[in-house]
């Protein structure tokens, strides 16, 4: 099995203390390493020559300085931005071209959290094996904790087998971002799982599915070699939910995973409780619950009668949000983009 860590991210949804040249994964949000690090040390069961890493050709000295241990023949440069499709063709096409195409892939995301070590190498492996054997594409699912509108479910069939302590199941659909209610709902059903975005699958059957779902992927970077011309597309809408049930499985998993997507995501992960309070930084808090307060070393942020809302204060940029509404700072990134506002990106 090859594992590829994607990092070629900007994480948008973590401005203002993610940024176009500091993105989330190369910085330190959970614990003293960073998010590529903690990854990177996470697939220590791995051979160091099955591990690599996937990132855009800017954060190429960053990946460097974080992982001195990785081979530099093992960072798959990605020529342009152009979403998870075109990059995930592309790292297929390197390992292809490596010698690796009867090999398994597996897609690890670098700003995804993972405190569940055991259940992670289990879930792989037994995902590595399958994939192998019957020539399918798997995902890891896990349990829902809370409904949320701004995550991809999966919705499981059947179950197919047992792998030693394993179970692994027929996909039955994918559920794209459903509404607030439609979530709820989700949580009282065992079928559903957010999807993790954990894919496995054959090196060549990865590229015979670009070939087969996206062609105008494949032609450009496989054929053409013009990476730029590539559409922007995710790696779901190109060849994962164009694969049918028959040809995917799942495997549920207690990972303890948390996509750091957002800053509710983060209040999430460092707290017990909805309610509690977390700052970093100088902060006096009066009748203050559930926020998130992440300020300066030198400069004291002072709360009142606040519940529920996310202030993150750097030098040139304040953020203020309903925490519920967390995952839309991305709307605020767009925006200074078609402003050109470049400074504060």
């Amino acid at each position: 099995m090859k594992a590829v860590i994607m990092a070629g991210g900007t994480g948008t949804r973590l401005w203002p203390l993610s940024r176009d040249n500091k993105p989330k994964q190369f910085q330190a949000f959970v614990g003293e390493k960073t998010m590529l690090q903690q990854t990177y040390e996470r697939l220590g069961f791995l051979s160091k020559k099955d591990i690599f890493v996937s990132t855009n050709k800017k954060y190429v000295a960053v990946v460097r300085e974080q992982l001195p241990d990785l081979p530099r023949s093992h960072i798959i440069i990605e020529p342009a931005m152009r979403d998870t499709g075109p990059s995930i063709c592309y790292t297929a096409h390197v390992l292809n071209e490596l010698g690796h195409g009867d090999e398994v892939m597996a897609l690890i995301y670098a700003d995804h959290l993972i405190q569940n070590k055991q259940a992670f190498r289990s879930s792989l492996n037994a995902a590595a094996e399958l994939a192998h054997s019957t020539g399918m594409f798997g995902v890891i699912g896990v349990r829902a904790k809370y409904a949320n509108p701004t995550l991809g479910y999966i919705r499981m069939g059947k179950l197919l087998k047992k792998h030693r302590s394993v179970d692994i199941y027929q996909l039955d659909s994918f559920v794209e971002k459903p509404t607030l209610e439609k979530a709820k709902q989700f949580l009282h059903s065992y079928k559903y799982l957010w999807n993790t975005g954990l894919y496995v699958g054959g090196v060549s059957n990865f590229l015979e599915g670009f070939k087969t779902f996206s062609p105008e992927i494949y032609k450009a970077i496989v054929t053409h070699r013009q990476y730029e011309k590539s559409p922007k597309i995710s790696i779901d809408y190109a060849v994962i939910e164009q694969l049918g049930p028959s040809k995917m499985f799942v495997i549920p998993a207690d990972l303890g995973w948390n996509d750091i997507g957002n800053w509710r995501a983060l209040h999430e992960e460092l707290t017990a409780h909805d309610d509690e309070t977390l700052a970093v930084g100088q902060h006096l808090g009066i009748e203050t619950e559930g926020c998130l307060v992440v300020g300066q070393k030198k400069k004291l942020i002072a709360t009142f009668g606040l519940s529920n809302i996310v202030i993150i204060d750097t030098p040139d940029a304040l953020l203020v949000i309903d925490k519920k509404r967390a995952g839309e700072v991305k709307q605020i990134v767009n925006e200074l983009r078609e402003k050109k506002r470049g400074r504060y990106l």
